[in-house]
């Protein structure tokens, strides 16, 4: 017989089920638990994008404005990132079971109440309970793990679980344009009734249950969680409707800024100063911790960025539709998968800053590649760049996990691994609103450099080819011989003509403000390299010991 089960499980069997006792004796159960926890993390992850590409078939059926239908993900967001860092005081409050439990229950149902919403209001309800249960899945996830696992397995473990936070923002357009495009919208929902049965069924059979010595009963920090609500739900609202809003010119914009900077400020004074607080932000004492966290804000800005960067791209200058452009990722996502096993064999023995400097250059490196997009950019040329993210963002996110939460003690790997998880989906939020922003500045910059650049009569051909590359040139070479020799109706050709002029420049400046977004992605992971000097080797003793 195998000795008894340490970590999450303690050594009373009695906390088991029969069939969980089973697998334990056969030195499996904590690979179960693991493919477990991870399940409801993927769902999570999955459902953050799988909304995207059928906001317009929910806009034209609920007769909704584009405006108010963005408030479908936005209160999945907002729900999202509150939830986050209340996971570990949840946890430790009602146990880690009975949590784990009634985020996975609550997410299931309210994906199946969005998919039966027969009006927007209902909807937008739905999805903020979708988001408040689901923002327990991911960081509950992870610290399941860290919990579980001795520290020589840990690398193993992390990688099943990256599997699903990485490959989930590319299977999630994918699965939602099918869904869409076959079944309609509503599936997009319906999808996770099986998958979180199946999650709740193995929950509930393979998780041991709670010592009742183990849960906190100290008072509840209401101020605290109003406070966290107000100041996260301000700031991601911010991010979300800032680019729609005309960022600071508007009234709401600074409204939520305002609530923001209070809500988040009086937070962190309340949860410094009380003894029992909801959030235990001294777990910043650990120098891993804080230091991760802050290239976590980093890595968040790369493995969403670029990846919401490109289908736009796609979308909007080779015309792809969702499914085409979800399909486009997913080699990236198949060459994060089997990384992933590679990093699980890799963390542990190499120093994780070497590991994560390299999946920095590898971010470069693709960022500069899809910045010499140009009007003969095809989905063949963005093969290789793609896979080449998918290969640097698992060589950064695993050695990061496990460089920043891998030595906390078992007491605050919980309350870490929230703040961690907030860390990088605030990241996400940040990178994806300044993406956004930068888009749509830099467009208009170009726009009017080309406009300037460009006359319809006598321009220099070799100074349009030098400018705007062959097919444009000929583009405009056209436009003159028809303005020089006129046509039987020469106001109206003269309109078609300066219309087609302004359609090139238009995805001209579009073009030039992609290429000015990866730029600056390349530049940004460039220049926050020096943080890794701030964080620990990473090294695990006992696999180092095991390897030699």
């Amino acid at each position: 017989m195998s000795p008894p089960l340490k970590g999450l499980y303690g050594s009373d069997r009695s906390l088991l089920s029969p069939a969980a006792a089973r697998l334990a004796d056969r030195g499996i159960l904590k690979w179960v638990i693991a493919i477990t926890a991870a399940l409801g993390a993927i769902l999570e992850v999955i459902d953050t994008s799988i909304v995207n590409v059928a906001m317009p078939d929910i806009q034209g059926n609920l007769g909704a404005t584009l405006a108010e239908v963005g408030w479908i993900s936005t209160g999945y967001a907002c729900a999202n990132v509150v939830m986050i860092p209340l996971t570990a005081w949840l946890s430790d409050r009602f146990g880690r079971k009975q949590y784990l439990l009634f985020s996975l229950i609550g997410f299931t149902a309210a994906s199946v109440l969005c998919g039966l919403a027969n009006s927007l209001s209902l909807l937008i309800v739905a999805r903020v309970l979708q988001g408040l249960c689901g923002g327990g899945l991911l960081a509950k996830a992870q610290s399941i793990l860290f919990e579980t696992f001795p520290r020589s397995e840990q690398p193993a473990a992390q990688a099943l679980f990256g599997i699903g936070v990485i490959a989930g923002p590319a299977l999630g357009p994918v699965l939602g344009g099918y869904l869409t495009d076959t079944l309609g919208w509503r599936w997009i929902f319906f999808i996770n009734l099986p998958f979180g049965i199946l999650a709740v069924l193995m929950t509930i059979i393979f998780l041991p249950r709670d010592e009742a010595s183990e849960l906190d009963h100290t008072r509840v920090d209401w101020a605290g969680i109003g406070l966290l609500t107000v100041g996260l739900a301000c700031f991601q609202t911010m991010l979300e409707e800032g680019q729609q809003e005309d960022w600071f010119s508007s009234r709401f914009i600074l409204t939520m800024a305002a609530g923001a900077a209070l809500g988040l400020g009086l937070f962190i004074w309340r949860e410094l100063s009380i003894e029992h607080p909801a959030v235990d932000l001294r777990v910043l004492r650990h120098r891993s911790l804080a230091a991760g966290s802050a290239y976590s804000l980093v890595l968040g800005m790369g493995l969403y960025g670029v990846m919401f960067a490109v289908p736009i791209f796609v979308q909007d200058y080779l015309h792809f539709t969702a499914t085409q452009s979800g399909l486009l990722l997913m080699p990236g996502a198949l060459a994060s998968a089997v990384m992933m096993i590679v990093m699980g064999r890799l963390s542990g023995r190499v120093d994780a800053r070497v590991l994560i400097a390299c999946g920095a250059l590898m971010t470069v490196s693709t960022a500069m590649m899809l910045a010499d997009i140009n009007p003969s950019t095809s989905t063949s040329s963005l093969f290789w760049p793609l896979v080449l993210r998918g290969l640097g963002s698992v060589t950064m996110f695993l050695p990061l996990s496990l460089a920043t939460l891998g030595d906390l003690p078992k007491r605050d790997v919980a309350a870490g691994a929230g703040f961690y998880n907030l860390t990088r989906q605030m990241g996400s939020s940040i990178g994806i609103a300044l993406i956004t922003t930068a888009l749509a500045h830099r467009e208009a910059i170009h726009r009017a450099i080309l406009v300037e650049k460009v006359t319809p009569i006598g321009g220099s051909p070799a100074t349009q080819a030098h400018l705007f590359g062959p097919a444009l040139s000929a583009h405009l070479q056209l436009y003159d011989f028809m303005f020089i020799f006129h046509s039987a109706d020469p106001v109206r050709a003269q309109h078609q003509a300066l219309m087609m002029i302004d359609q090139t420049i238009n995805s001209q400046a579009t073009l030039l403000s992609f290429a000015d977004v990866f730029r600056y992605v390349a530049i940004a992971f460039f220049l926050t390299l020096p943080l890794l000097l701030l964080l620990g080797r990473g090294r695990n003793k006992a696999v180092a010991a095991a390897a030699h």
